[in-house]
């Protein structure tokens, strides 16, 4: 099994397609209504209309898998984009967190070579 499509509450549609295309570099895909749908690859992350439920706990909604994090955490900083830990590492692998408009904890990692 894998994962199909991850979906995101946000309230303000606009501001959240603006990050996830403009800031994140996710291609947009045709949508129906009001839920943008990004291609991951062989899965979807979705944007529904709503408030999401914000959680206090530091464990990430979603984590993305990068090529290169040193480059998204460039583009993050010239959006201004809040990193509260900064970069963090583990046995060679590296991720970052940051708050996306809706207030959705998400997570950019790339892992050390070899590793799925």
């Amino acid at each position: 099994m894998q994962i199909f499509a991850v979906s995101l509450l946000a309230e303000d549609l606009p501001a959240a397609v603006h990050f996830y295309r403009d800031v994140l570099g996710l291609r947009l895909l045709s949508h129906h209504g009001e839920k943008p749908h990004f291609d991951l690859g062989e899965s979807y992350l979705v944007l529904l209309p709503g408030k999401p439920a914000l959680s206090t706990e530091r464990f990430p909604l979603v984590a993305l898998r990068v090529d290169n994090l040193d480059e998204k955490v460039k583009v993050l900083e010239e959006h201004q984009v809040a990193l509260p830990w900064g970069v963090e590492t583990d046995g060679g692998s590296q991720w970052v967190m940051f708050h996306d408009p809706a207030g959705n904890l998400v997570e950019l990692v790339e892992l050390k070579m070899g590793e799925p």
